[in-house]
């Protein structure tokens, strides 16, 4: 294997993390609505709100990074 294409698979792997990670995230989001929706106690529901903000903050932060790296994989990108 080349240098080149131990580079391309190491970033496609990243680029695939990162579609798990915004996945994730976004299972975590929608538990989180629930939990503030359909929540038992309103300590639950504060929780769930106050879960429900750091994950949209973590969500856009990779999609940011899915953003960048898709931009990145196009042909004649430029590097910064």
């Amino acid at each position: 294997m080349t240098e080149t294409s131990s580079t391309t698979d190491e970033a496609e792997a990243a680029f695939l993390d990162l579609h798990a990670q915004r996945e994730d995230l976004e299972r975590q989001l929608s538990m989180a609505r629930m939990r503030q929706q359909f929540g038992t106690g309103q300590d639950d529901v504060e929780r769930a709100g106050s879960e429900e903000k750091t994950l949209l903050l973590s969500l856009d932060r990779v999609l940011t990074q899915i953003r960048a790296a898709e931009y990145r994989r196009r042909p004649n990108s430029r590097r910064w």
